[in-house]
């Protein structure tokens, strides 16, 4: 039996608007950019979902389970397992989600009591890049299990999945974002997850068997800076005005000559 960690009673925000949100099958996921205090608009682009990081700012993933039962969520960030640092693997820990329930990852998890936190950074400077793997900065991914169900009611457990306990920060309150230069560079550079400050986090073990080698689903979500995005297509290009274009349903007044 794998590890996995519980949030208890983590409270979050009023849902945001769908365009904020990956609205899953079982799961709805939300990037919260604590910096700025709201939720990065998710945009669509040839089949995957993006997000725009700002470097500097720190961020959090927050999950809403839309089941009736307790899922367990494999987490990870560049590749790499929040809880373990470990290259990431569907069949490592895991936090468990309460059913119907909420929960934030909101870091590089130190121990049961600490996280480092999310933090958007240039790629170099990104801790997979430090720990040597760079190869998948750039994407977060949530493996998503059902729990098997129990032939028995459970007296007990044995080792089991830490269990996340309420944060200090599970307020959303956002912290100030990093001052610095930004130089044409950097902002040019693709964007990863650093290794940000430490804060509590307090976690628990707690029991979880797995209903399947396999999860049940899986969940993308890919970021890059907004320059970046809008090169590749995924943000509209704004206007020299620095305003969106916006389609008119009627862009002529009169009838022209032929």
């Amino acid at each position: 039996m794998k590890p996995a960690l519980m949030f208890l009673a983590a409270l979050l925000p009023l849902a945001a608007p769908a365009q904020e949100a990956f609205t899953g099958r079982r799961v709805e996921v939300q990037v919260y950019d604590r910096s700025d205090g709201r939720y990065l608009p998710l945009y669509r682009h040839r089949g995957q979902a993006w997000v725009a990081g700002e470097r500097g700012h720190e961020y959090e993933i927050h999950l809403q389970s839309r089941r009736g039962e307790r899922l367990l969520a494999v987490t990870s960030v560049d590749g790499i397992n929040v809880i373990s640092g470990q290259t990431a693997s569907t069949a490592q820990s895991g936090y468990i989600l309460p059913s119907w329930g909420s929960l934030e990852v909101d870091g590089w998890r130190k121990s049961l009591d600490e996280v480092a936190r999310f933090t958007f950074t240039a790629l170099p400077d990104s801790y997979a890049a430090h720990t040597g793997r760079p190869d998948n900065v750039g994407v977060i991914g949530i493996a998503l299990f059902e729990e098997r169900p129990a032939p028995r009611p459970w007296h007990g457990w044995r080792g089991g999945e830490p269990q996340r306990e309420e944060s200090a920060s599970a307020d959303g309150a956002g912290a100030p974002a990093a001052a610095e230069s930004k130089s044409r560079a950097a902002q040019a550079a693709p964007l990863g997850t650093g290794h940000g400050e430490r804060q509590w986090s307090g976690a628990a073990f707690a029991s979880f068997e797995r209903g399947s080698e396999k999860p049940v689903e899986i969940i993308t979500i890919r970021y890059d800076s907004p320059r970046r995005l809008v090169e590749r297509g995924v943000i509209p290009k704004p206007r020299r005005d620095g305003s969106p274009r916006r389609p008119e349903p009627f862009p002529a007044g009169f009838v022209p000559d032929p």
